[in-house]
């Protein structure tokens, strides 16, 4: 698994930044160029290949990477990715606004940038999934302490509650990607990737009754406020979406229903994955 960035590069072009005057979060996102996130995935592509093995690289966010993920499937390379799901908010100029959303380097662009082209990404399959990364720092006590610099500012974002409901808002509904393939990057993909298939990513005899019983047409606005998360701020606070959860279950046992918690403590088990599913993953 790689985050792909040109460390060197990008310490270079920051420290050009602050010797501009340019310290706020901004900073974050303007020293991380879309030609670096590229080069920097075609390099991490080539060197697994080079190895004989696969490569899952996480949180993309450019075209650039993406073409470089696209070639090395077109090629039969073993290479894997999944899109970044945060974007804009770090362009804000002011500091308060700004550090809540630095995560990757998908904070350096607008939304329009790079969009059009990620959605691209899991109607073909060069991207296989939507999952990480949830890095839920509070913005007071946490995020704050590395006011007014951009340097000191721990970067992050905490939307692993809202990921299902944000991707059917905007794949299933603006059309950018059917029902089945929403289900597809949000269970079984992520069962095949990481070697739980079929115990875990599909619903048949012998595997385990994890089962989501979801209302597509219901709306909810997102907010901090209604979270469940231990987490003080949230990045899409006030987005309207459409479709979330009636029931979620977990081994046949009711976790979440209507939006509260109802099952046992303690319920999770760790699970040892097969490591050489990875590798059969078309």
């Amino acid at each position: 698994m790689m985050h792909a960035e040109n460390g060197p590069v990008i310490d270079v072009i920051a420290a050009d930044l602050v010797a501009a005057g340019i310290t706020g979060p901004i900073g974050h996102g303007l020293a991380r160029y879309a030609i670096l996130e590229g080069e920097a995935t075609n390099r991490v592509i080539r060197l697994a290949e080079a190895a004989g093995v696969p490569v899952y690289v996480v949180h993309l966010s450019s075209r650039d990477a993406l073409e470089a993920v696209t070639a090395a499937r077109g090629r039969g390379a073993m290479a894997f990715a999944e899109p970044a799901r945060s974007t804009s908010s770090s362009r804000s100029t002011t500091w308060r606004t700004g550090s809540r959303a630095p995560s990757t380097s998908a904070a350096r662009r607008s939304p329009e940038d790079h969009q059009v082209d990620l959605w691209r990404g899991p109607r073909t399959d060069t991207l296989q999934l939507v999952a990480t990364d949830h890095c839920p720092f509070d913005f007071h006590g946490q995020k704050d302490l590395g006011e007014p610099t951009s340097g000191r500012s721990r970067t992050g974002s905490r939307p692993s509650e809202d990921r299902v409901d944000l991707l059917h808002d905007g794949g299933v509904v603006k059309g950018r990607i059917s029902l089945e393939r929403w289900v597809e990057i949000m269970s079984t993909a992520p069962a095949r990737m990481f070697g739980m298939y079929p115990q875990k990513g599909t619903i048949a005899i012998g595997s385990d009754a994890d089962i989501l019983v979801f209302d597509p047409n219901r709306r909810r606005t997102i907010s901090a406020a209604t979270h469940h998360m231990d987490v003080d701020y949230s990045i899409f606070e006030g987005f309207e979406i459409q479709g979330t959860s009636d029931v979620v279950m977990s081994r046949g046992t009711v976790l979440v229903r209507d939006g509260a918690w109802v099952g046992p403590a303690s319920h999770g088990r760790f699970l040892r994955r097969d490591v050489t599913d990875f590798a059969r993953i078309s």
